[in-house]
Parts: structure tokens; sequence; C-alpha cells
């Protein structure tokens, strides 16, 4: 598949972070005085969303205060417990940003909250591979926009986007880049120009 640069999702393309967000996330609704808890498992179908959809979807609540002083704790627990703990990049993960980075610039954009890129990449020790990264914090901008800041940048010719969700797969129709499914993530796809069954397809796919 012709490309001369990769831009990757980071929950469920990078790391699997559900488990110890799971533990944050709780600690900080239980502290905010909510009832609702999440699981890792329900955090997978809502990572990719801005994260004050994130918290529309977990609580039920039109107190607009309340809901802020909670989205700042979720932040506050969320780095705290990653901090700590970290979580796993995916097997076969960084063989793979090993071979391709010296081939092709890499990238990452997503979603999240401002310094949650740089942590995935101190946590898991990936930072080395990575030419640049964005999230709508450091641009204004959601993912598509930031996919198009990425291109234009790096001054990509045949860029491609790996992610996990049917969210991932929109941004890339909104930004006109193609596509690749990565099928051990979180999410599904429609109509991806490619699908990835492990990190390390990758290789075979982007070089030769």
């Amino acid at each position: 598949m012709k490309c001369d640069g990769l831009i990757f999702d980071v929950d469920g393309t990078i790391w699997d972070s559900t488990v110890t967000v799971e533990s944050a996330w709780n600690a900080a609704l239980e502290e905010t005085g909510y009832a609702e808890r999440v699981t890792a498992s329900q955090l997978k179908g809502l990572f990719g969303l801005p994260m004050l959809d994130i918290v529309d979807r977990i609580v039920n609540d039109p107190d607009t205060k309340k809901k802020e002083a909670l989205l700042k704790k979720l932040t506050v627990y969320e780095f705290e417990y990653l901090g700590k703990f970290g979580a796993p990049s995916y097997d076969g993960l960084e063989n793979a940003l090993s071979h391709l980075s010296d081939k092709i610039p890499l990238a990452v954009v997503s979603n999240c909250q401002a310094g949650y890129i740089e942590l995935m990449l101190e946590k898991t020790g990936l930072g080395k591979y990575f030419d640049m990264h964005y999230c709508p914090d450091d641009t204004g901008l959601l993912k598509a926009g930031n996919i198009k800041k990425v291109v234009r940048e790096l001054g990509l010719k045949a860029p491609v986007y790996v992610g996990d969700t049917s969210m991932d797969e929109k941004a890339c129709r909104d930004a006109g880049v193609p596509f690749v499914f990565a099928a051990y993530g979180f999410g599904n796809a429609e109509d991806p120009a490619a699908v990835i069954e492990r990190p390390e397809d990758m290789i075979g796919l982007f070089v030769e």
C-alpha cells in the first residue's frame, strides 16, 4: 500500500489504558458525588470521542457546573493513575514502529485531552519513533482537522491513518486520508482501505 507517512490513533491502536482508566474514573465519579460507574468494556466504546461527549454519555445530569467539576477530576485522576500504573502497548507494536520509523515519518493524532499523548509516549517508551503529535487542546481542532495539519506540516503526499473505530474512519473521510483499521483494537469499521490483525502486519503493508 503506497504510503509516505503514518498517523496513529492512541487508545485501541497504540495502547489499552481501559483497565487503569476504569479505576481512575470511578474514583473521580465517586468523589464528585455521582452514583454512576464505568467499566473497561464501556470505555472501549467511548474512547475516541471528545471528553465532554464522554461525560454526557456517562452521566445524565443537567447540572453543567457539576459536570465540569467531574471533567476536571476525571483528567486529574486519569493522569495520576496512568502516571503511577501505566498501561500496556500492544504486542509487536514497538517492533513495527522501529521498522516503519526508519522509512517514513510517524505521527499521533487523538481526540484526547492535553498531555495524554505525551504521557502515553513516556510510559510506553515509544516517543522516539514519532515526529509529531496533536490533540484538540493543542490546536483547537478535532481529529479530522489535526490529521490535515499533520499532513501539511510533514508535507505528505500519500498519508495513511491507522485507527480502530468508526469514529476514526469518519475523521479520515472528512480529512481525505485513507483509513487502515486496527482490528485488534476496540471498535469496528465499515469500509477501510486495509485491515491489520496485529501491529506487525503494518511492516509488510507499508514498507518493503
